[in-house]
This record gives C-alpha cells, structure tokens and sequence, in this order.
C-alpha cells in the first residue's frame, strides 16, 4: 500500500499507465508491470493545444543532449528544457511521456494526470518533473503531485515539482543555448581556452588570450554550455568580466557551500 498524503491511501495494483512508443502507438496497462518502459524514447501521450488568444507558448526545443525535438508548453518549461540540457548527468529528457490514472481510496473516480518530463541520467537513475509555478498550485494539483511522487518512489524513480526558474539564470542558459550545437566547437580553439582558464580569469580578457573574441567567443560559450568551464551562472548576467574558472573550481564552490548549509542547519 502505498501513502500519496492528503488522507487517502492508494492501493499498487489501483495505479494504470498509458504511453505512446516511438512508432506512434497507445498502450496502457498496470503501472507496476509497465514502470520499465523505456520513457526517455517515448513520444508525448498528449498533444498541445493551439487556439487563438492563448496565453501559454507551447513549442519545440532541440536537444544537443539527444539529438531529439523535446516539446514544452510554456516559457517556464523551457527554461527548465534548457536547464536539463546543460547538465553534464542528463542523458534524455520525454517531454509527457506518460499518462497515470489511479483510484484513491474506495473512491469510484479514477484520476488522472500526466507528467511533464522524463528525465534519464547518465547513471541509469530517473527523475519525473512536473513544472508548475508555485501561485498556481491548487489544491487539487497538490493532490496530483503528491500521487505521483509516491507512485514514483515505489519504482525507484526521484520527482520533483518545479517553479520559475532564477530569471538571471533563466536569461544566461538562454544565450547559452544559442551555442549547444556541436558544429560551434573547434577543438583548436577549445585546447587554448581550457589551458588559458586553468585559473580563473575574465571572459573577455581569457578570449582575447586565445585569438580573435569573435572567433573565440562562441567556442567559449560551447564550453560553458557543456560545463567544461566553469561560470557561476546566477551571479549575475554574462558579460567581459564575468568570471570563468575550470569547472572543478565552481562544482567544488558549489559542493563547499551545500555542505555550509547542512552545517548551518545541523547547527
């Protein structure tokens, strides 16, 4: 039996699923058989809706990741795309790749919902994302999160609800994004930049050591994008004399502050 909160109790076998595969077709059955399917090559279980005077802005975003057009239905969503992309551990992202539907309780009602992304990483772990801004939470969205983070801890997968992404971190992944595709890096000029920053060292002034900015830069911007170099990408917006640092410098200034917090909180 597993708890969803909110009072109720939801029975294993009260759990269904329904995917699409990659040749187009529907199949659904019981959740606890079907959990193993490979989601990160799913296709999207529902389709976004087009109408005049919409307010959300659904579309497509290539992922340097896969290789693959990866759906999102809002800006919010796509910054999140972005921010999935970028990550070294991130091997596939499905945007709705499943639909499920269960029975709480002695409840006669089947709900249903469908998550927002599938994520797999590099070490075959997953996590579902469902990406909602938080001042539009109801009360039954609450309950539906709330399934499916105890749907997805009995199978083993991580899930998490996601907001608005840091605007300055938002703004920074998009121009980085500009340089995800593989034709940007030029291996010459990559060696020169990764030697050049072994210590840390303003973007501008790096590039420069290096060659012409306007043929440096965006092989910079590639690297970072990659998370060969490192930048602290919510310090504040990218500019010349944002600082660049190998990208064991900033993933240890970021582990050294993580664990400042545990610390302050065991404190």
């Amino acid at each position: 039996m597993v708890s969803a909160g909110w009072g109720w109790l939801v029975e294993a076998e009260d759990y269904s699923l329904e995917y699409v595969d990659g040749r187009g077709e529907l199949h659904s059955g019981p959740f606890e058989a079907m959990w193993s399917t490979r989601f990160a090559a799913a296709g999207q279980v529902r389709t976004f809706l087009s109408y005049r005077g919409q307010r959300n802005f659904p579309g497509w975003y290539w992922a340097a990741t896969s290789g693959e057009l990866v759906g999102f239905e809002s800006w919010v969503e796509l910054g999140h795309l972005m921010r999935l992309d970028s990550e070294p551990d991130v091997v596939a992202v499905a945007s709705q790749p499943f639909r499920r539907s269960w029975r709480p309780g002695d409840q006669a009602r089947w709900i249903s919902h469908t998550a927002d992304y599938f994520v797999r990483r590099r070490d075959g772990t997953a996590v579902v994302l469902d990406v909602r801004p938080d001042d539009r939470i109801e009360p039954e969205d609450a309950v539906k999160f709330a399934a499916t983070a105890a749907a997805c801890a009995v199978v083993g997968w991580d899930f998490e609800r996601v907001g608005v992404l840091d605007p300055v971190l938002a703004a920074n992944l998009r121009w980085l994004s500009g340089h995800r595709h593989p034709r940007v890096r030029r291996e010459p000029v990559a060696a020169g930049l990764r030697a050049v920053f072994t210590r840390p060292w303003g973007l501008l002034a790096g590039a420069r050591a290096v060659g012409d900015p306007i043929a440096v830069l965006p092989v910079l911007f590639h690297l970072v994008w990659c998370r060969e170099l490192g930048v602290d990408l919510q310090a504040g917006l990218l500019s010349a004399a944002t600082m660049v640092r190998p990208a064991s410098a900033v993933a240890g200034e970021a582990s050294g502050d993580a664990d400042a917090s545990e610390a302050a909180v065991a404190g």
